[in-house]
């Protein structure tokens, strides 16, 4: 027998101005149509809401899609690792949708949703580049962050290789710097699988009925 899971106050999106506000209430709303909203930073406490969000969706029904919409500059790489891994841990399909902004790790985010169900507005940004983070200490330091961001580099362009059928090499080649893609753009690259000017394009409608 499955258990039932109920959506409360404390799996919603929390907003500064505090519980109970309109945005608490949107973002409650579109909880319950198994919507979730990426319109910030990635941040450790934005991955957790995100996480607890997907895995509290995936117990109540763990067949129905997920939605999650992004319009996001990136941010932290072990914060959005997070999100990724539990969409790929839960049973269900997570579409995305780039609407905006989806850039550095929103970018990554972006391209990990299910197959086919990755989607971009028409006027959307996609910006894709490679890790970079802050280095110090001292030399034995350095050393350990250096190898550490070749790490994940090497790591983060297998993963987008994977995602978007393109070469690892290619991947580190292209996000040696700053690159820009417009929707259809990262189309054409393999980032989303279609560019939609409605809900009625995106499978299930996006959560939107």
């Amino acid at each position: 027998m499955r258990r039932e899971y109920k959506l409360n106050e404390d799996t919603q999106m929390r907003n500064p101005s505090g519980p109970g506000s309109y945005d608490d209430q949107i973002f409650q709303r579109l909880l319950k149509e198994r919507i979730i909203f990426l319109g910030t930073q990635v941040e450790d406490s934005v991955a957790n809401i995100l996480t607890a969000q997907m895995l509290v969706l995936a117990a109540e029904d763990p067949e129905k899609d997920i939605y999650l919409y992004i319009n996001s500059p990136g941010g932290s790489i072990s914060a959005g690792m997070a999100i990724y891994d539990t969409m790929q841990y839960i049973p269900n399909d997570v579409a995305t949708v780039a609407m905006g902004l989806a850039a550095s790790m929103g970018q990554f985010l972006l391209s990990a949703g299910a197959k086919g169900k990755r989607y971009a507005l028409p006027h959307a940004r996609i910006m894709m580049h490679q890790p970079s983070g802050g280095i110090g200490g001292t030399a034995s330091d350095i050393k350990i962050q250096a190898e550490q961001m070749l790490h994940i580099k090497k790591q983060m362009a297998r993963l987008i290789a994977e995602h978007t059928g393109q070469t690892a090499d290619q991947i580190e080649q292209d996000s040696d710097r700053d690159r820009w893609f417009t929707s259809d753009e990262a189309k054409e690259y393999g980032f989303v699988d279609k560019v939609v000017r409605s809900a009625s394009d995106v499978t299930g409608h996006g959560g939107t009925r």
